[in-house]
């Protein structure tokens, strides 16, 4: 698969570009498609799973890594072995106006989020939870050194390489100035995306079922579009 290393080696080539400013910018370069991937992508590869004990201390304020981008799920089991309960997603004015008072205790049914880093659930659980979240989350970022301590690879380089670099080029040529090239660069990468949009669309379905939305409930995703 490739990494950090191949991916610098191609940009270079390709932009046939080995100075050693332009190579110091290369970490930005990749930095920034990460960041644009993440927001084009609605991708299985994406999701990351954490549990976090929800009790009357920490319900109205749940602390979620600085990598979240989108909470897909919020599920708790009361015990070992009982059947999962789903929370449902509300507007924070919602569970404020349905739970006032934090310290009433019942059994969860809502959370909202509060912010980029936090959750708040209610009712405040009466003894402490675990509970599951799910996220859309942004990998690892891509760092050149070597070792175990930073990151080589990522979901990005094993699984939208094309991608990535397209998006890593968009960067490079405006660096470079080379408005002549953008254009081409930008439809290879708009190419890649909606590639792998199609390729996720194919994961939520069957052969013989339409798509489902990602969000839940009613579908909402036109068969054949992006």
């Amino acid at each position: 698969m490739p990494n950090y290393a191949d991916l610098k080696d191609d940009i270079i080539k390709t932009s046939e570009n080995d100075g050693t400013e332009f190579s110091s910018q290369i970490p930005k370069f990749v930095q920034k498609a990460e960041f644009r991937l993440v927001k084009d992508l609605d991708d299985f590869g994406l999701d990351e799973y954490t549990t976090v004990s929800v009790s009357s201390a920490n319900a109205g304020s749940i602390t979620l890594n600085d990598r979240v981008r989108v909470i897909r799920n919020v599920n708790y089991k009361t015990s070992s072995g009982t059947s999962v309960t789903n929370l449902l997603p509300r507007t924070t004015e919602y569970v404020n106006d349905y739970w006032p008072v934090s310290a009433s205790t019942g059994t969860p049914r809502y959370y909202t989020r509060k912010n980029n880093s936090t959750i708040k659930i209610v009712p405040t659980p009466v003894s402490s939870i675990t509970a599951e979240i799910q996220t859309a989350s942004q990998p690892l970022a891509l760092a050149s050194a070597t070792g175990t301590s930073v990151t080589t690879s990522n979901y990005f380089t094993e699984y939208c390489y094309d991608a990535l670099f397209y998006g890593c080029m968009l960067e490079a040529t405006m660096f470079n100035k080379d408005w002549n090239n953008l254009n081409i660069w930008q439809q290879q990468y708009v190419g890649a995306v909606q590639a792998l949009r199609n390729q996720s669309r194919r994961t939520r379905q069957d052969d013989m079922a339409i798509a489902a939305s990602p969000a839940g409930g009613p579908n909402t995703i036109a068969q054949g579009a992006s």
